[in-house]
């Protein structure tokens, strides 16, 4: 594991002799618009390894993404061969369709101390709830990024992480997502404490996300990868473009039904992946990823 090999896969030019926040938010920036947020090994039929020297090779030698357990872990890494002071933390995702949050924790993330102040470091979320950079860990602060307005409420030491979301022009309409969806102002996003977490904790998480007949993770195929100026995502057949802040607090949204032989090809010209084996693509859940 080399991070001069990390850098030239995210295209990271930049100087990182200090360990400061600049550099860091660079280095994020860089993460999340070259490696995809996906799960396209559980569709391939291989399974997804939460060790390191295996997350490292899939993401930065074979040109692959990952999910949260191996973006944030190999982030984890990166950072910490920098001189950051990094924390895992674990959280649960907010399930819009059950309006609650599952029982156990599903999500990895990072606490980054830095300069006296808390940041929360998440490259490994993706589609429109992607951080595009690190958030200080303050409680009721509006903190707007490009993809819409993040903060954090804190109660009795809990921790939950919302969006406020834009408008959205949908070119097509036909193929959008539900009218309750559109007007939605804002998305309770996930649940954390600062309870510090060692890797193997998620062992469990990842071994039944990647097999629970009723996961996100089985019943859509996924991969988003963040833009200059917005995000593309394909779930299923099901191809997304997003380009933030299009007009007037509005996100411009196109979407196009690919045909079977067509994804290969989108997987290598917009998402910059090339699969060893094939994908059977699946979307049968109402899940909303936007």
């Amino acid at each position: 594991m080399d991070i001069k090999e990390y850098f030239a896969r995210i295209s990271y030019r930049g100087s990182h002799s200090k360990p400061d926040l600049a550099t860091m938010s660079d280095i994020f920036q860089h993460h999340i618009r070259a490696v995809p947020f996906e799960n396209l090994s559980i569709h391939c039929g291989e399974s997804i390894e939460l060790n390191l020297e295996a997350t490292y090779n899939k993401i930065v030698r074979k040109n692959r993404g990952g999910w949260c357990m191996e973006n944030n872990y190999l982030l984890s890494w990166v950072l910490e061969t920098l001189g950051y002071d990094v924390t895992l933390l674990g959280a649960r995702v907010y399930v819009p369709e059950l309006d609650t949050y599952p029982e156990e924790m599903d999500h990895l993330l990072l606490q980054v101390q830095l300069d006296g102040k808390s940041y929360i470091v998440d490259g490994g979320f993706g589609f429109a709830y992607q951080l595009w950079q690190p958030m200080e860990l303050i409680s009721g602060t509006d903190q707007p990024q490009t993809p819409g307005v993040f903060r954090f409420q804190e109660e009795s030491g809990t921790w939950y992480l919302e969006k406020v979301k834009r408008k959205q022009w949908v070119l097509n309409p036909s193929t959008s997502t539900s009218q309750n969806e559109e007007n939605e102002v804002c998305r309770r996003v996930y649940v954390f404490t600062l309870q510090p977490r060692a890797i193997e904790e998620f062992r469990g998480c990842n071994a039944h996300l990647q097999t629970a007949p009723d996961s996100l993770f089985v019943t859509k195929s996924l991969c988003s990868l963040q833009t200059a100026d917005g995000i593309r995502a394909l779930v299923g057949w099901k191809l997304t473009e997003i380009k933030y802040n299009y007009r007037d607090n509005t996100d411009l949204v196109e979407i196009r039904i690919l045909a079977d032989e067509e994804i290969e090809k989108t997987l290598k010209e917009k998402f910059n992946i090339t699969l060893d084996k094939k994908l059977v693509p699946v979307n049968t859940s109402r899940f909303s990823l936007f």
